[in-house]
């Protein structure tokens, strides 16, 4: 736990706003910073509590986000929620997995886990999709399997997910980019909430901290919210951008692990 100053509140409310802005703006991925900001720029030293801390979050944050695209009309409720609840006890064993790695070593898979996100995210769709998509028991045999596999990398790695989420809800139901972002906040929401309370049996939650970083990116999606229709033309630009910068944060997190 590290003791609250103006200059650490500060950066934390401002990390939290960065994450807060990219769920929104991109669902999949835009979770995946909060674990290197809490470590090196919030200055969190413990990687388990740093994992355990950005994903009660992340939680929060996506289930604000969720709330803003399902008034929206973007989210596909029924096919979100069985790949949400077949992805919570993946997350619960994910997250108990990683609570016996060594921080060191499993900051190093996270950052494999970040180079995994950013070329995910530089893949241009196959096709743009099926806006009109509903549940059938097919897709729900398809969509069950995908969410527990999703929730135990989830859980492990302290991620919200979304990278998988995302391409996974497209590949099983053919629906929209667009529709698998905004569906993907449900399980990034509760995948995140399945692990934070793992790691927090454990005393491996900060909460003020935790607290500052869902004040900011209260604030940060509201912004993502109000920029995701102007962003809409950009979309696949605004992503590969996105994903550089995972890339390189990526090798950062690397670096340090490997103590280079």
């Amino acid at each position: 736990m590290i003791d609250i100053t103006l200059s650490s509140g500060t950066l934390a409310v401002a990390s939290g706003a960065l994450v807060g802005l990219l769920l929104a703006l991109f669902g999949g991925g835009g979770s995946v910073l909060a674990t290197p900001l809490l470590l090196y720029v919030v200055g969190v030293r413990d990687p388990h509590i740093a994992i355990g801390t950005s994903a009660a979050a992340v939680a929060v944050n996506a289930l604000i986000n969720l709330i803003g695209h399902g008034r929206g009309g973007r989210v596909k409720w029924p096919c979100a929620s069985v790949f949400a609840a077949a992805g919570l006890a993946g997350s619960f064993v994910g997250s108990s997995l990683a609570k016996q790695v060594d921080g060191q070593r499993l900051l190093l898979f996270f950052a494999l886990a970040m180079a995994a996100i950013a070329l995910s995210m530089l893949r241009r769709p196959k096709s743009e999709g099926d806006p009109s998509v509903h549940i059938t028991w097919q897709l729900t045999l398809k969509l069950a399997p995908l969410g527990l596999l999703t929730g135990l990398a989830a859980g492990f790695f302290g991620i919200g997910g979304g990278f998988l989420i995302v391409p996974g809800l497209m590949a099983a139901t053919g629906m929209t980019l667009a529709n698998a972002a905004a569906s993907s906040l449900l399980s990034v929401a509760l995948f995140g909430a399945a692990t934070s309370t793992n790691y927090a049996l454990s005393g491996l939650v900060d909460w003020p901290v935790a607290g500052l970083f869902i004040l900011g990116g209260a604030v940060g999606g509201w912004v993502g919210l109000k920029g995701a229709g102007i962003l809409a033309g950009r979309a696949l630009l605004a992503r590969r951008l996105f994903a550089g910068l995972v890339l390189v944060v990526a090798a950062y997190v690397a670096w340090k692990a490997l103590g280079l």
